[in-house]
């Protein structure tokens, strides 16, 4: 580089210092028409379109910035950042993939993975990445947090704990550390311990000017405080969160004072579902479930392959239902036997759509694709989807020696009810049935992105109940097995004649310990995790009373869906 193009770099980012973009483009655009491939130049150029807000510009900028250099790790990273930043997920993606590849010993690369990871609930995958990028950089204070908090999710809390405390010891006081690490002792039920430590992020956060409000809240709300929690909300800085707002309705209903508690609850989840885009696509929806009912008719599902039963694996007990319906109840009850571990939410029967589209030749998308199933030369697909159930869930950790079964209780599973029962043909499967006005109640007052979205209006709730109520209901007429359907309120009123019935089902002895499932000290990563850690109780039975008015007039157009569940 010459001392010229030395100069007006300089020039360029000493611009970019004191906030003069067009003195700082002026130097760059002249160095580049010397040099057009002058990364130096190409970088003060990105600076400048991303202050400006064109993010188009900078993407390709920094695409052009890796085209001249494929190994400049900071391009490829700033690429990802942004891309991710700006809700880019699928070009956030192909971007970190493309980093790993240029470099595999890329820590700030497996670092933002994982963070995608994350945010698709993939976390097993996501710890893998995290654990890479400290074996690559060495400890990191950030990335140590990010781990635990990891772990914590999965419901590993005991190995979040010691994470947690050497992030805080690299890096003390870092206000996202406390609340985190106080949470592993809320969810241990060490309310103490986990103030003590939230009390610390408040100090912390009187500096930086965060705020732990919503953290404190909750653990009020844990203690039995809902009016010292609302008090704390209502007096917190405003504007308030999404999840600040939340837990105020939450409070305000606890308090009984539902008519606040539901303008309350549309206004909070309105502004969540603002926060991360979310929306319901009802012309997705439909297009969808009319294609799965088009496809999955009685004459192709007893021509598709069905796999065979590996004995050498413990075997999944599939629970499915809708959000709030209480299948993580049951999967506290069932895990609770000392032959069955808890999977949790796993996301492998959504995955095999993708699977088989890769997997069978033919240009259609699924499920039309299976047609090429029905030839002897691609049977072996329900072999290879089992398998591949088989292979996610043994990096998940969930496959333990000695047990007999692991639970699967991802939500709204039923639309892929055919998968199933092709992976799985003998593999128990519980249908957790509730009142839908309850689970309507029960979605507005929890953070949930099930369903399409559609947890964050009442209306598109009501849409996906509709939807699902149509699959279903055409999955009975043409599936010989669809398992055995179990309704919240009978397992509340007969919780032992109901438990024996299923531990029947699933083909296990009776055991007591499953009738004190709330004694377990396993964490369910849930929005669930507190309620189950009680004894069974109807509290929530009928709650959709108390908003009468309000619900009326998505209880009239439930009503058919509340008839047919028998309701």
């Amino acid at each position: 580089m010459s001392p010229t193009s030395n100069l007006l770099v300089q020039q360029g980012r000493e611009a970019i210092g004191r906030g003069d973009l067009a003195g700082a483009e002026r130097a760059a655009e002249t160095r580049l028409m010397t040099d057009p491939r002058d990364i130096d130049a190409l970088e003060i150029r990105r600076l400048i379109q991303e202050r400006r807000g064109d993010i188009n510009g900078a993407v390709a900028t920094l695409r052009q910035i890796i085209g001249i250099a494929p190994d400049a790790d900071w391009a490829h990273d700033d690429l990802v950042t942004i891309l991710l930043k700006h809700g880019r997920m699928e070009e956030g993606e192909a971007a970190v993939r493309d980093a790993l590849r240029a470099d595999p010993d890329n820590p700030d690369a497996h670092n933002l993975f994982a963070a995608l990871l994350v945010a698709r609930n993939d976390l097993p995958a996501a710890e893998h990445h995290t654990r890479r990028a400290l074996q690559i950089a060495g400890p990191h204070p950030g990335v140590l947090a990010n781990l635990a908090l990891n772990l914590l999710q999965q419901g590993r809390v005991d190995e979040a704990d010691p994470l947690f405390r050497q992030a805080d010891e690299l890096e003390p006081e870092n206000v996202a550390t406390l609340a985190n690490w106080s949470r592993v002792h809320e969810v241990r039920g060490e309310l103490d311990k986990a103030q003590a430590l939230l009390n610390r992020a408040a100090v912390a956060a009187q500096r930086t000017g965060e705020d732990v409000s919503l953290r404190r809240a909750v653990y009020l709300a844990r203690q039995n405080k809902p009016e010292e929690a609302l008090n704390l909300l209502n007096a917190a800085p405003k504007p308030l969160s999404g999840g600040a707002q939340l837990e105020r309705a939450r409070m305000l209903d606890r308090l009984g004072r539902t008519r606040e508690a539901w303008p309350a609850l549309v206004e909070a989840k309105a502004t969540l579902a603002g926060e991360i885009k979310a929306t319901y696509d009802h012309a997705a929806v439909a297009s969808e479930f009319a294609a799965l009912r088009a496809f999955f008719t009685r004459a192709n599902l007893t021509r598709l392959p069905k796999s065979t039963k590996r004995t050498d694996q413990p075997q999944p007990i599939f629970i499915l239902g809708f959000p709030r319906s209480g299948t993580t109840m049951i999967e506290q009850m069932l895990t609770s036997h000392p032959k069955v571990t808890a999977g949790g939410e796993l996301p492998f029967v959504g995955e095999m759509p993708d699977l088989i589209e890769r997997l069978l030749p033919g240009h259609s998308a699924f499920p039309g694709r299976l047609a090429e199933a029905l030839t002897a030369d691609n049977a072996h697909i329900a072999d290879m989807l089992r398998d591949f159930y088989f292979a996610r869930a043994a990096r998940y950790g969930v496959i333990a020696k000695g047990a007999a079964f692991f639970t699967d209780k991802m939500p709204l599973n039923d639309v892929y009810l055919p998968l199933i029962r092709m992976a799985f043909p003998q593999a128990p499967v519980i249908r957790m049935v509730r009142h839908p006005l309850d689970v309507t109640v029960s979605m507005m007052a929890n953070n949930l992105t099930h369903g399409f979205n559609c947890g964050y209006r009442v209306d598109t709730i009501a849409a996906h109940f509709e939807a699902m109520t149509d699959l279903t209901a055409h999955y009975g007429r043409e599936l010989d097995d669809m398992g055995i359907t179990l309704r919240y309120e009978d397992f509340v009123s007969r919780q032992e004649d109901q438990t024996r019935r299923l531990l029947d089902y699933v083909g296990l002895p009776y055991d007591p310990a499953c009738m004190a499932f709330h004694k377990s000290r396993r964490f369910a990563p849930t929005p669930s995790y507190a309620q189950v850690t009680e004894p069974l109780n109807d509290r929530s039975i009928g709650r959709w009373k108390a908003y009468f008015a309000e619900l009326a007039p998505v209880g009239q157009r439930l009503a058919p869906v509340i008839g047919a569940l028998g309701y």
